[in-house]
């Protein structure tokens, strides 16, 4: 059951669901906790954090083609 539990927050975590939203989910009462305990399970957290100052900058895809300029 505890593999479930972990399994469960891995998968929220992976797809962008946020430590706090995640401790209530949980029944932690301190998000701070949560974070702790599952960190390890957010690798992408640097990649999305990339992708969304790309897109609030318009930064192009790889495979978009060529950019569009800036106004």
């Amino acid at each position: 059951m505890h593999a479930l539990r972990h399994y469960y927050a891995s998968v929220l975590l992976d797809s962008g669901e946020n430590i706090k939203a995640l401790a209530e989910y949980l029944g932690h009462s301190d998000p701070g906790f949560t974070l702790r305990t599952y960190t390890h399970l957010m690798p992408n957290s640097q990649d999305r954090a990339r992708r969304a100052i790309e897109s609030a900058f318009g930064a192009p895809d790889a495979d978009a083609g060529p950019a569009k300029p800036m106004r």
